[in-house]
């Protein structure tokens, strides 16, 4: 079954390494036969929040978030890539994901963290756990880590070693299992 799955990346560094491993999420993603869009915030330039999505009238916010917003109400899950800003979350990602509320709610998110060092940004992924489940996302059992993301893809943005694709598939099959899940449960509808 086709999903829509956004890929919300967290990094607007000038010199920023984990947007080859964002792009090779979404397409992979559309390989598998899923709409994919790649949410980079260098690209879509929010604002700083100051209202939510939902706090302006409907037709003030700024069309950003409107197509942001459209975007996410189709969404079946959320694939989310963070890297690791001292132990954390970076802020662009908090910045992109605290615009939105209902938009996220009763749909499954897959953290995807990346960082310089051996631990692949585990530390800051938890910290994502955390706040995709107060968004109302609760993340997959899973977490797809990427350590040393300077050498983990080629200047073609294709996988340095080809674990890091087989390890993505079976993360890939399990987001699918929970996001067909919901989908399902929410046509039903919703606890409330």
């Amino acid at each position: 079954m086709p999903l829509t799955l956004p890929v919300l990346y967290g990094s607007v560094r000038t010199e920023r390494q984990g947007i080859a491993l964002a792009r090779w999420i979404a397409e992979t993603l559309r390989a598998r036969g899923h709409d994919a869009p790649l949410i980079d915030p260098m690209e879509r330039r929010l604002p700083l929040l100051d209202r939510m999505y939902k706090e302006y009238e409907p037709d003030e916010a700024p069309p950003v978030l409107r197509e942001l917003a459209e975007l996410y109400g189709q969404a079946d899950g959320f694939v989310l890539v963070t890297g690791e800003y001292n132990h954390g979350v970076p802020p662009a990602l908090k910045n992109l994901l605290d615009h939105f509320l209902e938009e996220y709610f009763w749909r499954p998110s897959a953290i995807v963290s990346y960082s310089a060092g051996g631990f692949g940004g585990v530390r800051a992924a938890m910290q994502l756990r955390a706040i995709v489940g107060e968004l109302g996302m609760p993340s997959i059992p899973s977490i797809y880590a990427v350590p040393k993301i300077g050498q983990a893809f080629d200047d073609a943005g294709r996988p340095t070693d080809e674990k890091v694709a087989t390890r993505f598939d079976r993360f890939a099959r399990e987001l699918e299992w929970y996001a067909e899940a919901l989908k399902t449960k929410r046509a039903d509808g919703v606890p409330y």
